[in-house]
């Protein structure tokens, strides 16, 4: 179903198609349909959100909060950014809106652990969105690769969100890290990713004249 939709919308996303008004059904459809088979389009939602900024009647909460949840399993590119600018101050106030721009909020700070906490308090919130906590795991795995040597097996465990023992274990092959006996997961040697530059800058015999004239 998911192909043949694709098609589908990306005609629909052609030239003035794509304001077109009629079109919001099938585009709202095909939102569900990425939320339920964890597939993504940014293209297709930020044209939903458009449409819903030129017609402010036919705005739909529900289809506003899948596609902001879907562009949080995107970080760290900058789709929610995009998705927020067309949404209004008074949407943006409006529940549960408000919660998913707070989940936004310190998911950018990389405050792991009150993110899962939100997360868990709220299940409701993103429990239509297949996929969504291992999105996010993704990008816990992104950051905690940049940042980090070595890390404490439980901290990583609870930076994924309290994952069990198996499933830490599981990502932590994904990515190629190293369990050591001591109860610490060797993530990388961060100085070997710290590289030196050279600059050379070359000034020709005219330029350097020019400049030895104007400081007389």
């Amino acid at each position: 179903m998911e192909d043949g939709m694709r098609q589908t919308v990306a005609s629909m996303l052609k030239g003035i198609e794509r304001y077109n008004p009629d079109n919001l059904a099938t585009f709202e459809r095909y939102v569900e349909v990425q939320s339920r088979e964890n597939s993504y389009d940014l293209e297709a939602n930020l044209a939903v959100l458009k449409l819903y900024q030129l017609n402010p009647l036919s705005t739909n909460l529900d289809i506003i909060c899948q596609i902001l949840l879907k562009a949080l399993t995107n970080f760290p590119h900058t789709d929610f950014v995009l998705c927020k600018c067309l949404l209004s101050a008074k949407l943006l106030a409006e529940p549960p809106i408000d919660q998913i721009m707070y989940l936004a909020d310190i998911l950018e700070r990389c405050d792991f652990q009150e993110f899962w906490a939100r997360v868990h308090s709220r299940p409701e919130l993103c429990s239509n969105i297949v996929g969504f906590n291992d999105s996010i795991r993704k990008f816990v795995c992104h950051v905690v690769g940049i940042t980090f040597q070595t890390i404490d097996r439980g901290v990583l465990a609870q930076l994924l969100g309290g994952v069990d023992d198996q499933t830490l274990k599981q990502w932590v092959k994904k990515y190629g890290w190293k369990e050591e006996s001591n109860g610490m997961i060797f993530i990388a040697n961060q100085d070997e990713n710290i590289k030196t530059k050279n600059i050379t800058e070359k000034i020709d015999f005219e330029s350097s004249a020019a400049i030895m004239a104007a400081c007389r």
